[in-house]
């Protein structure tokens, strides 16, 4: 039952974008094509979850047994780099279509204040291993969720005639906003 709460929560309610604001870059930058938020989409919950993987591990063996808790930033980030530069590598050997779909997605990814937020997150909220990958892999699923949503909204509205004053920018926030208001709306599930 703690996990299915996890992945409500993480999902709808504490949406990391919508209710959190982390991520707010890649939302609002990458969300003009549905095919870009796709590919976005699929590289952060790839990098999330390993990251969460690695940097709890990190955490938990070595930071805090040698007394080096302060340090996590820090090494949180350089893991996050390092990971987005060995996939990027692995997926140029192993699979170059994959490289090429996701290519320009991934040095986006170790900026995305997403990753390290959630990296961080499990440490603050007590997780275990299992409910920390839990809680990434849902959280990278309501980013997924939110991203692909506002990328078909915006899609539809390159075709709707707006005035001049709300086209671009203005209405992508005015939508963010509306999204964000609609996702509060499942606050009271949990």
């Amino acid at each position: 039952m703690n996990y299915i709460l996890i992945i409500i929560t993480a999902i709808f309610v504490n949406n990391i974008v919508l209710s959190q604001f982390l991520g707010i870059c890649p939302f609002l930058g990458v969300s003009k094509k549905m095919d870009t938020a796709a590919g976005m989409s699929g590289a952060v919950a790839f990098v999330m979850v390993l990251a969460t993987l690695i940097t709890y591990l990190l955490q938990h063996f070595v930071l805090n047994p040698l007394g080096l808790g302060f340090l996590q930033t820090i090494c949180f980030i350089l893991v996050i780099a390092f990971l987005v530069q060995l996939v990027e590598i692995v997926l140029k050997k192993i699979a170059p279509a994959l490289y090429r779909a996701l290519g320009v997605f991934l040095p986006l990814i170790t900026t995305n204040c997403t990753i390290l937020g959630v990296a961080i997150m499990v440490i603050q909220k007590d997780y275990n291993l299992l409910e920390s990958v839990v809680f990434a892999l849902a959280t990278a699923i309501g980013f997924a969720l939110a991203l692909i949503l506002f990328a078909g909204i915006r899609e539809q509205l390159e075709l709707s005639d707006l005035p001049k004053a709300m086209k671009g920018t203005p209405i992508a926030l005015i939508t963010a906003g509306i999204m964000a208001m609609a996702f509060m709306g499942f606050s009271g599930i949990v």
